[in-house]
């Protein structure tokens, strides 16, 4: 019988061939071509087309436009220098009358504005971009300038940007005047700007040599601020003014010979080579020298009979009737007059004028010299991070409660930070921008700020509610700039001597309520400066207040007051210095002294006057400056409360 041929096939098992017939059906399907739809063209929108327009019109007006876009370019640090002046100067005239008078300084200034163009397009390279970035730093420094010069009559330094995060309290102070002549500065920036992003011109520099302009222009501008054997020639070439300017009117000199951009390189560099640093014969054994004199121990209190100590510092307080011309009226001043007839009156040398309120705290809190540590406007940016031996401390030692009193944001000046190393055992603030108080009195106001009565209510509250004796330092704000509310908005001296008129009474009522006190307390009452007036119309212009004759604005009157039998004997006849009045204090009171104590009222007798804005003329004291650096900078070496702590 023949063999099958198929014999080796073998039968599919049941369900075996479902899956075969299963697959074979999806291959068929699979091999089938099925058209795809396909998927719609995505389109751009609208917008997006206007884009794609215009970014290809830019880019053939690179090519098109090439000769007019490198005028653009190599002009325009030229013409951002000039425009920025034209704003702070107001007038196109006047800057150009000044540039014909000093063509160096205008050349000085060009060549600034190339090294900052050049570092941009280091950062940058795109032209609109670079334009863009020159453009805002320039025109906001100068708007900036013009702003603060109109507020209270002093330029910008560019020490002052540090309290840029502090604008929002510093809108509070600002006249902001938004003139036609501004607008058309800005209108002109803007169109410029438009114009140079429409034409697009390109800034053909390789990677590499971005890199090492960029470098460059770091290394020139850090030379120009920190090395002298660089700047000087430079300055001196250019016939840049480097006169050093001790006080505000010779600041306000130099900037009217600089005008802003050489003005505000040349002071960074002054700035920069009158910074703090550490004296090279700093060290324990010479504090020691200083201190070899004997303490005067013997203080009692008069008996043991502690008064409440009580330092008022008014916001921007003067007595304009030192100036004859303006005939100011007595009534002003009638209740401030009678406190000084019922305790002792004088002139005492402030450290500043017209801003910088932090200097005169400075010198009433630690008892020393803003002069010992090269006079910077914001000292408490100088001071070591750690408890520093301030007068309260003295006072926390001799078992007095202590207060700081401050109407104002407490982060201003960085004050909730800084004073906190002072040793106050309270510090109280009202900050009306973001509605929180320390306050436990009703607060009102007089004009923009909290009025001085509150504060004198909450002196009295202190006072009453204190288990001890208490020492308090407040600094008002009441009389603080702006001066245009009042019956003539225009009328910004008047409306500041109506201010002073309604502080005047509050003191009057707060020194009759201290009357009824059944505590001794000893008052001391000064201002703080001179107010901020504004620049151009300011009542200072009619007194023809220069640099060399400027020093009575540095004098304020001042006065003690007491509702005991306070010995007012001890307190100098003579002018002497703001940071000696902590010590006049402690010879009222009759306090025990160390060695530092002692020394201090040692020098006031030595050096009763120690400014360098008073009198640039005073030679530097080794002894002042070696104490000052060792007690707020140093490693305090010198006796002080601080001791017994350890």
């Amino acid at each position: 019988m023949a063999e099958n041929t198929n014999k080796d096939i073998q039968k599919p098992v049941a369900g075996t061939a479902v899956k075969t017939s299963g697959k074979k059906h999806m291959d068929d399907v699979m091999d089938k071509k099925v058209p795809k739809t396909p998927e719609p063209e995505k389109k751009p929108n609208k917008f997006m087309q206007k884009i794609n327009v215009l970014n290809a019109k830019r880019e053939a007006n690179s090519e098109k436009f090439s000769l007019i876009n490198l005028l653009l370019l190599v002009l325009f640090p030229i013409y951002i220098t000039f425009l920025a002046e034209v704003i702070q100067c107001k007038k196109v005239s006047k800057t150009v009358e000044f540039f014909v008078d000093r063509p160096t300084v205008f050349l000085f200034d060009i060549l600034v504005g190339y090294i900052v163009f050049a570092f941009f397009i280091a950062v940058f390279r795109r032209s609109w971009l670079v334009t863009l970035a020159h453009s805002t730093l320039y025109l906001t420094l100068s708007t900036i300038e013009l702003f603060k010069y109109n507020t209270n009559g002093n330029h910008l330094l560019l020490s002052d940007m540090r309290l840029a995060k502090n604008v929002k309290s510093l809108s509070s102070f600002a006249y902001i005047k938004i003139t036609w002549q501004l607008i058309l500065c800005y209108v002109i920036a803007i169109a410029i700007f438009l114009l140079i992003f429409y034409l697009n011109p390109k800034i053909k520099v390789k990677p590499l040599a971005r890199v090492v302009s960029g470098l460059a222009c770091v290394v020139i501008g850090f030379a120009m601020v920190t090395y002298s054997r660089f700047y000087k020639p430079v300055y001196k070439l250019f016939k840049i003014d480097t006169t050093r300017a001790t006080n505000a009117f010779l600041l306000n000199e130099k900037f009217d010979n600089n005008q802003f951009f050489a003005f505000l390189v040349e002071t960074a560099s002054e700035s920069y080579a009158n910074r703090l640093v550490k004296p090279s014969d700093y060290n324990e054994d010479n504090i020691n020298k200083i201190l070899s004199i004997k303490p005067d121990t013997t203080g009692d209190f008069n008996g043991g009979k502690k008064p409440n100590v009580i330092f008022i510092m008014s916001e921007s307080y003067a007595d304009f009737r030192v100036f004859d011309q303006l005939n100011v009226d007595d009534s002003y001043y009638k209740y401030f007059d009678k406190a000084c007839k019922e305790g002792y009156s004088g002139r005492i040398i402030t450290p500043t004028y017209a801003s910088w309120t932090v200097r005169a705290e400075f010198e009433l809190m630690f008892g020393l010299p803003v002069k010992g540590i090269n006079d910077p406007n914001m000292p408490q940016r100088e001071l070591a991070d750690h408890a520093l031996p301030a007068m309260a401390r003295y006072y926390n030692s001799w078992g007095y409660n202590t207060a700081y009193v401050h109407p104002f944001n407490a982060e201003f000046y960085s004050r909730h930070k800084v004073y906190k190393r002072f040793g106050f055992k309270e510090m109280l603030y009202h900050d009306d921008q973001d509605n929180v108080t320390d306050f436990t009195v009703e607060v009102e106001h007089y004009g923009t700020y909290v009025d001085d009565k509150t504060i004198y209510n909450q002196l009295l509250d202190l006072i009453k509610t204190s288990d001890d004796p208490i020492y308090i330092h407040t600094t008002t704000m009441q009389n603080h700039q702006p001066y245009d509310q009042g019956e003539d908005p225009t009328d910004e001296f008047g409306n500041y001597l109506q201010w002073i008129q309604h502080t005047n009474e509050g003191l009057n009522d707060f020194l009759e309520a201290l009357k009824k006190v059944d505590e001794p307390t000893l008052v001391f009452f000064v201002g703080d400066h001179f107010p901020s007036l504004r620049g151009e119309t300011s009542v200072y212009n009619e007194l023809d207040l220069n640099g060399e004759n400027c020093n009575i604005l540095y004098e304020q009157s001042y006065f003690f007051w007491s509702n005991y039998d306070a010995d007012f004997s001890v307190v100098p006849k003579n002018k002497y210095s703001f940071f000696y009045v902590p010590y006049v204090v402690f010879k009222i009171i009759d306090a025990p002294h160390d060695a530092f104590i002692e020394k201090m009222m040692k020098l006031l007798d030595e050096v009763p006057i120690y400014s360098t804005s008073y009198d640039a003329e005073i030679p530097d004291n080794n002894d002042l400056d070696m104490l000052t650096y060792d007690r707020v900078v140093g490693d305090i070496y010198s006796s002080s409360p601080l001791d017994d702590d350890e």
